[in-house]
């Protein structure tokens, strides 16, 4: 039966507990307040309290020596190898000096028990190496399979901007286009979203293929295509329709400012310089309409379309709504005419 604290002794229990909290608060404030040496103070913090607990538990616990182990399972903490070494080496040292010095001397304890105690400390740290070679291990596989994972979605991403992205102008394609009005239109009839579509044709494209060659038509293609897309705002969307046809989506625009925005285009593209091309003026022709709900992608098409005919047979770089395009039609055939 282990023997109760003898009256003399409560002093030194008291001191020694008194000791252990303030050790604790003291780390915990160091902590808190992000002080330098974090590491450091939380092993000295370790090493005070492991002894003190020691103090307290030797002469009524068996083992009580285990609390010594405290100051190396900080390393274990920190997963730090250099630590535990540290660590491991000092408290055999500190241990070998304190039993010599004093539990051998005052004491009288068997050389058993300290060589049990130590190979119990050299187990520890051996087993606690391990542990975090283990660790390591792990974080290094996973590293790798972030990597590896980062490494498959940025191929991923490249590989769905090639199937979105047209090569030669770097605006949207054809199927990405569709794709995209098919969402905007669901959104019209169910959410009232406004929506204009824009087809822009360059004028005399085939004069310019034809008497420059179709390098000069290419070059014609990716500046009118970057002067559209640096024009167009964050919620519309621009499109290479096909050839020298351009696809524009207004959203969430009246009728009105999205023909402000498609007449802007249209002389800025007017005014561009290329002097590959002889230096003459590349014009552009623009249908403009304003989808109407229960109209569908065909009719809007159809109307689109129809407008940007108006505008070629009305002299060219001018901009056409599909409203124009009826009146072109009917009793004003001169409404798309360009200023």
């Amino acid at each position: 039966m282990a023997p109760a604290l003898e009256p003399e002794q409560g002093p030194f229990f008291i001191a020694s507990n008194l000791l252990i909290v303030t050790c604790i608060s003291t780390a915990e404030l160091w902590l808190r307040l992000s002080l330098n040496y974090q590491k450091q103070a939380v092993v000295g913090c370790g090493f005070i309290m492991s002894y003190l607990i020691y103090f307290l538990l030797e002469p009524h616990v068996d083992g009580a020596q285990m609390a010594l182990m405290m100051p190396i399972m900080v390393a274990l903490i920190y997963f730090d190898r250099k630590m535990l070494y540290f660590l491991g080496v000092f408290n055999i040292l500190f241990y070998t000096g304190f039993y010599i010095g004093m539990e051998r001397v005052l004491l009288n304890k068997p050389w058993l028990e300290f060589y049990l105690v130590q190979c119990v400390f050299i187990v520890f740290v051996v087993m606690a190496n391990a542990v975090i070679i283990r660790s390591q291990e792990v974080r290094d596989h996973l590293e790798q399979v972030t990597k590896s994972e980062q490494g498959l979605m940025v191929e991923r991403a490249i590989s769905d901007k090639l199937l979105k992205i047209d090569a030669l102008t770097g605006l949207y394609n054809h199927k990405t286009f569709h794709e995209y009005l098919d969402s905007l239109l669901e959104q019209c009839e169910n959410n009232g979203l406004q929506l204009q579509l824009a087809l822009f044709d360059i004028d005399n494209f085939k004069q310019v293929n034809d008497t420059y060659g179709h390098w000069v038509g290419d070059l014609v293609l990716k500046e009118v295509a970057a002067k559209v897309s640096s024009m167009i705002g964050l919620n519309d969307f621009a499109a290479r329709y096909g050839g020298e046809e351009f696809a524009v989506i207004f959203t969430d625009n009246s009728p009105q400012e999205s023909f402000l925005a498609a007449e802007e285009m249209r002389v800025s593209i007017s005014l561009m310089e290329h002097p590959y091309a002889g230096g003459k003026p590349i014009t552009v022709s623009i249908g403009l309409c304003n989808y109407q709900l229960g109209d569908g992608k065909e009719l809007l098409f159809r109307k689109t379309d129809d407008a940007l005919y108006s505008a070629k047979r009305g002299g060219k770089n001018t901009v056409c709504t599909a409203v124009d395009a009826t009146a072109a039609a009917g009793d004003n055939p001169l409404a798309c005419m360009a200023e």
